[in-house]
């Protein structure tokens, strides 16, 4: 887990560096593809902060995605990193060199937009070659290699003497990207790059793009909302909130072991079940206590919470660790929704008043049946303080 700065309060976490670590990492920055160090950015002339203290590191080849809810600042990020906004503090290295002040085009970084911005009245050959034609001197032979070569990778080789709009939404979104390609870029930036293509063409896209980002082996920094495209698509995945990195880890990192409020409740689908409880001491010990259930602390967590006896906490628990039907049980709740979700079905539930989420096996908890007792996976369990930080 990040260690939590002075802010722990609040819930946020950024990795603390000593001014040792930091002179050592600036001497072999070019053991790191791109470094964006203390980035913050605000507009209106510092009335809203877009972004603040955000560090991360990205290795050459390595698939990064920035997630986080609208407004959160990974957008504003990622402009930065390609040149299309001028950060007020902070730098971007790319192989040990600044390249903060560089205009746009002097990065050698390919940027790929939400919208697919093809020009209509070119071929899809020229939309691909425009912009080795605009910013290189390259040869008429070594731009048309480039391009066909680019256009086999993508599958769209048989359609370079089209216009755009004799192709499919996912075509033109292969289209966009070879543009990118082309360049031969230091790394991919994507600003949710499938948001206008429908469900089916975007979860295709999305095996398209990490496959070709494997083949490439090119860094590719990734920006959605998408809490579900971001686990499925990203090495490593940078959550923001509020302008700040809440977390940096891998998809596993980011769902098994959250660093704080925020990044529990955002990742994962059914959300987890955040349950508000007084930490009590009961004849066989530390408890948490809530308006519907008392569970006992585990071993590890009661030493956590020993001296909070009398506080509120957050009880978190994944739908995945609700156990429904057993005779005994730690709790009832009455069954609300059976929601099918393939293989598993997604048991909605209420408990005195408050919702809850169970995942069980397909057809495990008959639609007949309308209250079920509940078993709690203890040793599963998160602990949050009021403010967001994590406890265990």
């Amino acid at each position: 887990m990040n260690q939590t700065d002075g802010n722990s309060s609040t819930g946020r976490t950024r990795p603390v560096e000593s001014s040792t670590e930091r002179d050592r990492a600036g001497a072999s920055e070019a053991g790191k593809h791109i470094r964006i160090d203390d980035l913050r950015k605000t507009f209106d002339d510092g009335a809203i902060v877009a972004c603040d203290d955000v560090n991360i590191e990205i290795d050459e080849g390595e698939f990064v995605v920035l997630v986080g809810p609208s407004g959160c600042g990974k957008t504003t990020t990622l402009r930065c990193i390609a040149g299309l906004e001028d950060p007020d503090e902070g730098s971007i290295l790319v192989d040990g060199e600044d390249i903060t002040g560089l205009k746009s085009k002097d990065r050698n970084l390919a940027f790929v937009f939400q919208s697919i911005a093809l020009f209509p009245h070119m071929s899809v050959r020229k939309n691909i070659r425009f912009g080795l034609d605009m910013n290189t001197d390259l040869s008429k032979a070594e731009k048309n290699r480039r391009v066909e070569e680019v256009a086999e990778t993508l599958g769209i080789a048989e359609m370079l003497d089209r216009k755009p709009a004799a192709l499919s939404g996912g075509q033109q979104q292969r289209v966009s990207l070879g543009r990118a390609m082309v360049m031969e870029p230091a790394a991919f930036l994507l600003d949710e790059p499938f948001s206008a293509l429908d469900a089916n063409l975007r979860d295709h896209m999305r095996v398209e793009v990490k496959k070709i980002q494997r083949e490439l082996n090119t860094a590719m920094i990734f920006v959605t909302h998408d809490q579900e495209e971001a686990m499925t698509l990203g090495d490593k995945i940078v959550v923001m909130n509020d302008g700040h990195v809440q977390q940096i880890g891998s998809p596993y990192d980011i769902y098994n072991d959250p660093d704080n409020l925020f990044v529990a409740d955002f990742i994962g689908s059914p959300s987890p079940n955040l349950i508000e409880c007084t930490v009590e001491r009961t004849s066989s010990g530390l408890a948490f206590v809530s308006e519907f259930c008392t569970i006992s602390a585990t071993e590890e967590q009661a030493a956590r919470v020993e001296d909070r006896v009398g506080d509120t906490v957050i009880y978190g628990i994944r739908p995945e660790y609700l156990d429904l039907g057993s005779e005994r049980g730690d709790f009832a709740a009455d069954v609300d929704v059976i929601e099918p979700l393939g293989d598993r079905d997604a048991v909605h539930l209420s408990a005195n008043g408050t919702p809850l989420s169970a995942v069980t096996p397909q057809g495990e908890i008959s639609r007949e049946i309308d209250r079920v007792r509940i078993d709690v996976r203890t040793e599963e369990a998160w602990l949050f303080e009021e403010g967001g930080a994590r406890i265990v």
